[in-house]
């Protein structure tokens, strides 16, 4: 359990805990297959997801002023021709307007999480420095501004700017220093136990694991400070 009256600075982990409420973003985006009514099977789906997640890691495609609904269009373009180039999909279910409907899908997920979450996320600004440590392609402050969360933040470290990613505790390493502020005095929270909470322990921070379905099954061992199941229950937590 954190220990709340230790603490005095908060780092937020953006992907997949502000956007998605904890839901892995692979499991969004397939939700908006089933929604599109895309004719492909899941474990296809996620090749494609890894294929594209690769492409974006190796080449320089999300570009610094990219919204979030760029980047959306931009990966389930690379999805679906991926699943067409390997005979998945025929050519009528690759049509840009597929794609815009994938892409528009999945916006409208991320800004009804990001509208639940932006009201506890400002009542926590008013009270402690906010970091966010983002593994991200380059384009998070316009993602930010996308949805009007980059005033809550005093600094940002992203992956893609600073060359280190999670689990890596060297990302989390910088924004204590952004938040000047000692390892056992901050609290992370984050969707992933293995990119955010173990590295935020290893270092001697708190930590806010906020649980939900992810990539790979869980082992059943994996522990944090205190664990949630909705962004909502920070209400509780810091007594907002």
């Amino acid at each position: 359990m954190i220990c709340i009256e230790q603490v005095k600075g908060i780092i937020f982990d953006y992907g997949g805990t502000l956007d998605s409420n904890g839901m892995h973003w692979a499991e969004v985006i397939w939700m908006a297959y089933e929604a599109a009514g895309v004719p492909v099977s899941k474990a296809n789906f996620r090749d494609a997801y890894v294929h594209g997640e690769r492409t974006l890691g190796k080449n320089r495609i999300v570009l610094p002023h990219h919204t979030f609904g760029d980047m959306l269009r931009i990966k389930a373009g690379l999805q679906i021709e991926w699943l067409k180039e390997h005979h998945f999909l025929d050519t009528a279910c690759t049509t840009p307007e597929v794609k815009e409907q994938i892409a528009a899908w999945c916006y409208t997920y991320a800004a009804n999480a990001i509208g639940k979450a932006t009201p506890i996320v400002e009542s926590l600004a008013r009270q402690y420095p906010l970091v966010l440590v983002s593994n991200f392609y380059g384009n998070i402050e316009a993602v930010l501004k996308d949805f009007g969360l980059e005033k809550y933040f005093q600094s940002i470290v992203e992956s893609a700017v600073v060359g280190i990613r999670k689990p890596d505790p060297a990302i989390f390493e910088l924004g204590l220093k952004q938040i000047q502020l000692p390892a056992g005095e901050v609290v992370v929270i984050g969707d992933s136990h293995d990119k955010d909470i173990v590295p935020a322990t290893r270092l001697g921070c708190q930590t806010i694991w906020l649980k939900s379905i992810r990539w790979s099954a869980y082992q059943g061992d994996e522990t944090a400070g205190t664990i949630i199941e909705d962004f909502s229950e920070l209400k509780r937590i810091f007594n907002l």
